[in-house]
Order: C-alpha cells, then sequence, then structure tokens
C-alpha cells in the first residue's frame, strides 16, 4: 500500500483547533466526536506528527518574538521602578536590572537555533553595590 501524500480534511481541521482554538486538547476531541485512539494513531503516523510539530515550531516562534517585541518595554518599566517612592520596589527593580545580563547568559538564544553575539555587560559587585549606594542616596536627598 502507498504512502499518503496528504492529511485528510477531518486531521486538518483537529490540527487547526488544537492550536488556534480556546479549547484544551481533551475539548477538541470531544468536539469532534473523536476517538483518544484514533488520534493517538494518528500522532503516530509520519505525516501528521510532522505537521503536529510544525504547527508547535510556529507557536513557539511567535511565543519568542511576542517575547522579543515588549522585552524593551519590561526593561524600560523596570527602569522607572528604580525611581518609585517605595524603598522596596526600588530595590526590588534593581536587583532585577543587575541580574538581566546573568539571565540573558543563560538564554543565548541558541536553542532557537539562533546564534546571538552578547556584549559583557555583567556588572562587578562592587559596581553594583556603588550603583546602588547612589541610588539610594539620590533617593534620600529627594
Amino acid at each position: 500500500m502507498g504512502k499518503r501524500r496528504n492529511l485528510t480534511a477531518r486531521q486538518l481541521t483537529i490540527l487547526h483547533d488544537l492550536f488556534n482554538s480556546d479549547l484544551d486538547e481533551q475539548g477538541v476531541l470531544e468536539k469532534h466526536k473523536l476517538r483518544r485512539s484514533t488520534y493517538e494513531g494518528w500522532l503516530a503516523d509520519e505525516l501528521f506528527a510532522e505537521r503536529f510539530k510544525r504547527y508547535v515550531n510556529g507557536l513557539r516562534r511567535r511565543s519568542e518574538l511576542l517575547m522579543a517585541k515588549y522585552c524593551c518595554l519590561a526593561a524600560a518599566k523596570l527602569v522607572e521602578l528604580t525611581a518609585s517612592d517605595k524603598a522596596e520596589t526600588a530595590r526590588r527593580a534593581c536587583l532585577d536590572i543587575i541580574s538581566v545580563p546573568k539571565v540573558a547568559e543563560k538564554n543565548d538564544g541558541r536553542e532557537s537555533g539562533i546564534e546571538i553575539k552578547q556584549l559583557d555587560t555583567t556588572l562587578a559587585p562592587e559596581m553594583a553595590s556603588r550603583l546602588l549606594a547612589a541610588m539610594a542616596e539620590e533617593k534620600i536627598s529627594k
């Protein structure tokens, strides 16, 4: 028996609902009256599994794009919080800003196959202490 070259309309509809609706996996199966055993058989099928993987990769790319778009906004908000009237909020914002280079080192983009050259933006502990002290002095003088 020859290999199928295309997915059925039902399989395509199921995939579309899995990735583009608010339903969870079980909800999609119930909506389309699809038995779990049939669905699991589809997942074992090379053609269906490949299309499923493409949907997953597409969602992952969209997530990365969304995170990249809002990264600058999040950084700006953190900087704004350093001037907060609440000392604890300002302190935590400073610590988050200082720790950003460490987080960036751990997740440097290689997981998604994208090579990102990073600048050495780590702060020495002495410099971090001086920054925090200067910000605290500025806060007190206001």
